[in-house]
C-alpha cells in the first residue's frame, strides 16, 4: 500500500488540454488496463451504489433537524438516480442485474459496515468521503470501457450534486459543535484505507505487478489529493 504515496513522474502537457484536463486524461490512459470487463464493472459499480443509497437513507432517518432530513432527501434521490442509470446501462446490455450484483454484495456490503460511522455526524462524514472518493475513481475506471458504455457510466455517475450538500451539512455541525472537528478529522482519516482497498477491488490485474502498481500509483495519488482538497475546505486534516 505504501507504493500508492509516492510521488509520481511529471507528465509531458499536450498543447490542446488545460493542466487539468491534460491530469485527467493521463490517469485514464493509467487505469484503461486494469479496467475489467463490462459486466464486472456494471455489477460492481451497481451494487456499491445500492449500498450508497442505503447508507444515504439510513443517515436521512438519522438526522436530527428537518433542514437536514431535506437535505439528505434530495441526496438520497440523486444517488437514486444514479443506481438506476447504471441498471438501465445493465439492461441495454441485456444484463441481468441480479446476476451480475449478487457476486459483488458480500465485499460492498462489509465494506459498508466497517464505514458506517457509530453516531450520525460520523454517517455523514462517511457518505461525504466514501461516496466522493469512489465517484472520483469509478469516472476514472470507466475511461477504459466501450463506447458508448463508457459515456452512460460517467453521465450516470455525474448525475446531480451529492458532494455540496453533504459538505454544509458538516460544516453546519461543525460551527454548532466545534468539539467535532477533532473527532471527524479521525474518523475521515480512518476510513481512506477502507476506501483505497474498495476501489483497488475493482481492478483487473494481469500478473505484471511492476508495470502495473506504476499505473495505479498516480491515480490513488489524484485520488487522495482530491479527498485532502475536501476535507481541507472543512477544516479537517485528511
Amino acid at each position: 500500500m505504501a507504493s500508492w504515496f509516492r510521488r509520481s513522474r511529471p507528465r509531458a502537457e499536450a498543447p490542446s488540454l488545460t493542466q487539468r484536463d491534460a491530469a485527467v486524461a493521463a490517469l485514464r490512459v493509467d487505469l484503461a488496463e486494469l479496467t475489467p470487463p463490462v459486466e464486472h464493472f456494471l455489477g460492481q459499480c451497481a451494487a456499491l451504489h445500492m449500498t450508497f443509497f442505503e447508507a444515504l437513507s439510513h443517515a436521512t432517518a438519522n438526522a436530527p433537524r428537518i433542514a437536514d432530513k431535506d437535505a439528505l432527501a434530495r441526496v438520497c434521490d440523486i444517488s437514486l438516480r444514479r443506481y438506476l442509470a447504471l441498471v438501465a446501462e445493465l439492461e441495454r446490455h441485456k444484463l441481468d442485474r441480479t446476476d451480475v450484483m449478487e457476486p459483488h454484495l458480500i465485499g460492498v456490503e462489509e465494506f459498508e459496515r466497517r464505514t458506517q460511522g457509530a453516531d450520525w455526524h460520523e454517517q455523514v462524514a462517511s457518505a461525504h468521503v466514501t461516496i466522493g472518493f469512489l465517484t472520483d475513481f469509478w469516472m476514472r475506471l470507466a475511461g477504459g470501457l466501450p463506447s458508448p458504455t463508457r459515456e452512460a457510466v460517467q453521465a450516470a455517475l455525474s448525475e446531480g450534486d451529492l458532494q455540496s450538500p453533504m459538505h454544509r451539512i458538516i460544516e453546519g455541525q461543525i460551527a454548532a459543535n466545534p468539539r467535532l472537528s477533532s473527532r471527524l478529522a479521525l474518523w475521515c482519516r480512518r476510513l481512506v484505507g477502507d476506501t483505497m482497498l474498495q476501489a483497488r477491488s475493482a481492478l483487473v490485474f494481469h500478473g505484471d505487478h511492476a508495470r502495473e502498481e506504476a499505473q495505479i500509483e498516480p491515480v490513488f495519488t489524484e485520488l487522495i489529493a482530491a479527498h485532502t482538497r475536501r476535507m481541507d475546505r472543512l477544516g479537517l486534516t485528511a
